[in-house]
């Protein structure tokens, strides 16, 4: 899903005194770039959702199972579509008795953990 699409300028002359300058664009500088960025982007998603889901409360995986199906991945967005996943999110403790890594706040938690581990994994993609 190419969202992000660079556009080059239009050749451009600079006269100043004394000469003149002419600033030419690759004819595939735009499109390599948005290639590039798009298939970042979908490593970043799959990444967030991965780190995500030992942090998700979990019961029966719909949670986490609406995360990959809410999502668009290469769109940057990640949502978690179920009713209760607001309350899930927001409402709930940081941390279950039964499960210490499951909890409110699962992406706040993730990207504190795993930032440099996605940014790494963007840089290499």
């Amino acid at each position: 899903m190419d969202i992000h699409n660079i556009v080059t300028p239009v050749n451009r002359v600079i006269n100043f005194v004394g000469g003149s300058v002419k600033l030419c664009w690759s004819s595939t500088f735009g499109r390599n770039r948005s290639a590039m960025f798009s298939r970042k982007q979908k490593i970043v998603d799959s990444e967030v959702l991965r780190y995500c889901a030992p942090l998700i409360p979990l019961r029966t995986g719909t949670l986490t199972r609406s995360g990959t199906i809410g999502t668009v991945i290469g769109s940057g967005n990640v949502q978690y579509a179920t009713p209760y996943a607001r309350f899930q999110y927001y409402q709930t403790a940081q941390s279950r008795s039964y499960d210490s890594r499951r909890g409110a706040k699962w992406f706040e938690r993730m990207k504190t953990a795993h930032k440099a581990d996605i940014q790494r994994a963007a840089e290499r993609g």
